[in-house]
């Protein structure tokens, strides 16, 4: 299919914020194969020209880029609300489902709005099923969560999404963005200037780098489940384990 809802990344290699000299520029290496190039999907919160959750999702790939990964970043503006269209049959329904499964890993990042993320955050993640033609569009995936904040800081959407990403099935990273008084951190530009805010995010981001590649070789496996198993009628037993099996069982006795 053809993709219109990614956002071009204006100067991806220029990181004004960033001192290279303190930088792993491959901060996952030694911890797993890193080709073909880790793939992760970037989701924001806010639909305003200057939407501090794109800026800073936008500063984020920059850092995935140039930690050798695809960045791509998908744009909500026409996305539909939950069930407003039958079947969910709208083409920026259809757009996301496909990056979300061309996706090892994924960020999402809210505003805080009245203490929750936002509506659109959510709407986004509302319309990616945990299960899409047979497939898992978010099961087994490395998730970082960041926040931007109008006031002092908060941990309120961030906490939130964790809970979302595990119900969704996916492995969130420990480590987090939540950047204060977002307005402030930002030049006319739209690039993050530099600060403690800043320096998280370069963390968070090698971070999940990291997890991607450690989850990468082992994600089927650790998302294997003998209930949907049972529910594809999917034995895993060879002939052989099963006599082995019947034998464990055995207590030997006549």
């Amino acid at each position: 299919m053809t993709f219109q809802r990614l956002r071009a990344l204006s100067d991806p290699a220029h990181l004004p914020a960033l001192r290279p000299e303190y930088l792993h520029r491959q901060p996952a290496l030694g911890l797993g194969a890193l080709d073909p190039p880790p793939r992760v999907l970037l989701l924001y919160g806010s639909l305003r020209e200057r939407s501090y959750s794109r800026l800073a999702v936008e500063e984020a790939a920059r850092l995935l880029q140039l930690f050798g990964c695809e960045a791509r970043i998908f744009d909500p503006g026409d996305l539909p609300l939950p069930d407003q269209v039958a079947g969910d049959d709208h083409p920026a329904v259809h757009e996301l489902r496909e990056h979300a499964l061309w996706s090892e890993a994924q960020v999402w990042c809210s505003p805080e709005r009245h203490g929750q993320i936002t509506g659109v955050m959510k709407a986004q993640i509302d319309h990616l099923p945990l299960a899409y033609k047979g497939l898992r569009p978010t099961q087994g995936r490395a998730l970082a969560v960041m926040q931007v904040c109008a006031g002092s800081q908060s941990f309120n959407s961030v906490n939130t999404l964790r809970i979302l990403g595990r119900w969704m099935r996916m492995f969130t990273i420990p480590n987090q963005s939540s950047i204060a008084k977002a307005y402030e951190e930002f030049d006319e530009a739209g690039r993050m200037k530099p600060s403690s805010y800043y320096d998280r995010i370069v963390d968070v981001m090698e971070e999940l780098v990291r997890f991607t590649a450690l989850l990468r070789p082992h994600a089927e496996q650790l998302v294997d489940r003998y209930s949907e198993r049972k529910e594809r009628d999917q034995p895993v037993a060879t002939p052989v384990e099963a006599a082995g099996l019947a034998t464990s069982g055995s207590t030997g006795e006549p």
